[in-house]
Order: structure tokens, then sequence, then C-alpha cells
């Protein structure tokens, strides 16, 4: 017997669980559900929920798991591709717990396509090329806990991010078969992750990029991560890749793209989700809706991959030290460190990306003089010259495109 989805119609019009899905939910349990009559509205117990931790590496930190919001610690980053193990979880929803993919469809309409087309997993994989990008998804609240005076949501440090290798369509091959209208302005993604509340008439997220991103090579309909099928916490069987903006962007289980006339308005589209204000603000001020803008491309960040933080020297010995460093939709031109607190500054080894919008990896050697207590900074600067903060950068209501050097601390003794 199959375990139950709870896409599927589970619960009476009154929002409770029916009979019948409760006498197979005792099938599965091999037991009664003790006080099954009072299981609250809309409410699967927790028996069939999923649990992404048992395919994750059990190094990672879990912020939330109602939805899940699973974080990588740095010194787990320091693969060159990110392994499906080691990578990040950030669900706005509850995910599927099982999915079809022999029957999984994607279906292109909207304002602004010239005809409604629906495709199979299959027909995508062979009706069009395929391609293969290193391409970096970071949650737009990555170091969200860096920020002060703090902000509401998931407190992430450093590991909303990964590099993994996906392969699948590219999205505007899959447009173009549609046929896009003159007046076609931007995308919006529907998955079949659930609202929170289980309620079907709610969606978890709904996001979108203006066409001109839409229609980037890299703009990925996936199947597959790093040579095999995408887990399900990571979007199987199919998922929008939009490398270098918010990982929001990048819908997970994707079953529908719309062709908007306008700014896609779906969920998260709205109010102040995935925004920053237009102009500075001062820290704790949050200005009015109207003084928003969605956040596009992401800034330039980078990692201290190995050592790990805390990490201990002999006098005379010198620390090699590697890591990431990556800019949204430009490059990284430069990567320092420095064992003085911002005093000085040492260049490292930069190396050039796999392919566009894919981490750079970097790697140093730096000698420390005496012994004692050091921490080292790591600074990247991207192809139009711009270099992260030493510290927090400019504060925003929502917490969000903390980019500030990544520091470790070290002794020699």
């Amino acid at each position: 017997m199959a375990l139950l989805n709870p896409s599927d119609n589970l619960f009476n019009r009154r929002g409770f669980l029916k009979k019948s899905s409760l006498a197979t939910l005792t099938t599965l349990l091999g037991t009664d559900i003790v006080f099954a009559n009072q299981l609250p509205k809309h409410y699967l117990p927790l028996a069939f929920d999923i649990d992404p931790m048992a395919t994750k590496d059990k190094g990672l930190v879990v912020l939330s798991d109602k939805p899940w919001n699973v974080e990588t610690p740095p010194h787990l980053l320091d693969d060159a591709i990110t392994p499906a193990d080691k990578y990040f979880i950030r669900n706005n929803g509850l995910a599927p717990e099982k999915v079809d993919a022999a029957n999984w469809t994607l279906t292109i309409k909207g304002e602004s396509v010239k005809q409604v087309k629906t495709y199979k997993l299959e027909d995508l994989k062979k009706q069009f090329k395929h391609y293969t990008y290193q391409l970096v998804l970071e949650c737009a609240g990555n170091g969200r806990a860096g920020y002060y005076p703090k902000t509401s949501g998931n407190q992430w440090t450093l590991g909303g991010v990964g590099c993994a290798e996906w392969t699948g369509v590219r999205l505007k091959d899959i447009l173009n078969d549609a046929g896009l209208k003159d007046d076609a302005v931007y995308i919006g993604y529907y998955g079949k992750d659930l609202h929170i509340s289980l309620d079907p008439k709610k969606e978890a997220i709904s996001r979108g990029v203006p066409m001109r991103k839409a229609l980037e090579d890299e703009t990925l309909v996936a199947w597959a991560m790093n040579g095999q099928d995408i887990p399900l916490v990571n979007g199987a069987p199919l998922r929008l890749v939009v490398g270098g903006w918010p990982a929001s962007t990048s819908g997970k289980w994707l079953h529908t793209i719309a062709v908007r006339n306008k700014v896609h308005d779906g969920t998260k589209m709205t109010g102040k989700s995935y925004k920053v204000p237009i102009n500075p603000v001062e820290p704790g001020v949050d200005p009015p809706e109207d003084q928003f803008k969605i956040i596009e491309s992401m800034p330039i960040k980078s990692l201290i991959t190995y050592p790990q933080t805390g990490a201990m020297l002999t006098k005379g010995q010198p620390l090699s030290l590697r890591g990431h460093a990556w800019a949204g939709d430009r490059s990284v031109r430069e990567m320092h460190l420095s064992a003085d607190f911002g005093a000085t500054w040492q260049k490292a080894d930069l190396k050039p990306p796999k392919n566009r919008l894919a981490w750079q990896h970097w790697t140093a050697e730096v000698k420390l003089p005496q012994p004692g207590y050091y921490e080292i900074w790591a600074r990247a600067t991207d192809s139009e010259g711009v270099t992260q903060p030493m510290v927090m950068p400019q504060w925003n209501p929502e917490g969000y495109l903390n980019n500030a050097c990544h520091r470790i601390a070290v002794k020699v003794g």
C-alpha cells in the first residue's frame, strides 16, 4: 500500500480527516490512532510527515521544521560541487510526500503565451536539448542572523547557499515552443508544495522573474542534480533553477509556468516579501510597502570552507585556506584575506567559474607571526568593482542580503 499524499483529497468539507483516510492511516500504522476524533482541521498526523534529514548530512542545522528550513555549516560546503546530502533546504510550505514522475506534467499558460501547452516529463527530455550547469542558489535571507537590530524570519547564519550541478532543458526553449506574445514581461511558477495549513485554496509560494532572466541560457527546468534524480526535498521530479537570484525564484515541484503581461503577483511576490527598501533606512525603521523593490541579482559574497573555525596551529605552521566566492549575475574579480582585522589584505588565488553563475574556488596560504588568537577575514570583489562590506551591510527590515565578510577564528600555540 502506498503512503498517503497530503495533496490527495484526504479531508471532508469541514476540513477533518475522512473516515476512509483514517482507516488507511490505521492500516499503515498497524494500530489505532488514539483520540483520532480530536484531530484538528486539516491536520495530518506526524507519522506521515517527510523527514528530509533522513537523507542529509547529520551536521546540517535545522532552523525550523514547519516548514523545513535547514542550513549547512561552512566547513561542510568545502566540496567544489555541493552534494545533495549537504544542500540546504528552504521551504515555504510542505513538500508533497510522494511524486509520480511518470505522469508528471508541466503546463505553460498565461496572458502572454500564444498557446497553452502541457508536457510530460518524458516529453521534455525527448523534445528539447539537454543542458548541464553548475549554478549558485542562495536564500535571500542567508546571513539574517548577523543583522542588528534583529529582524523576523529564519535566523540563517551562512549556510543557506549551495552550488550543485543541474541538468534539464532551457526554459527559453520551452517558452519559444509555446510562443511568446509581444507583451510578455514576467513569468511566474506554481509548484505542488502545500500551504502549511493544508488548505488547498492557499499557495505556499508562487514567485517569478522578468523575461530577461527567464530567457537566459542558464535558466533551467531541471530534473537532475549532480547527475542523479533531484531528491524529493530539493524539488523532485521537476524544478525551476534560476542561478544568481534569490533561491525563492527557483520553484520546486514545478507543474505550471505562467507567462505574464505584468509583474507576477503570486504568493510571496506582493507585500514586502523578498524586497528591500529603495533608499537606505536607519536600522529599526520599516518604510511603507511602496518604498520597497524586488530583489534581483544577489550581492558579492564568499565563504571560508577550510579550515573550520576553531582550528589549532603549531608555531611556525602556515595556515592553508580555501573556499568559494560568487556574485549573483556578475563574476568574482578578486579575493583577499586578512589576519589583522582588515588593516592589511593578502590576495588569494582565484579560479574562474566552471560556467556563468557558478561559484569560484579560491585558495591561499597565510603566515601568522606569533602565538595567539587570530581571526581570518575573507573579502571578495565582483567584476564591477563592488567589494563585500567588512561588517554588517545596509540594514533592512526583512533581514535580506547580508554579505558581510566571513570570519573564522584560529589559534597558534
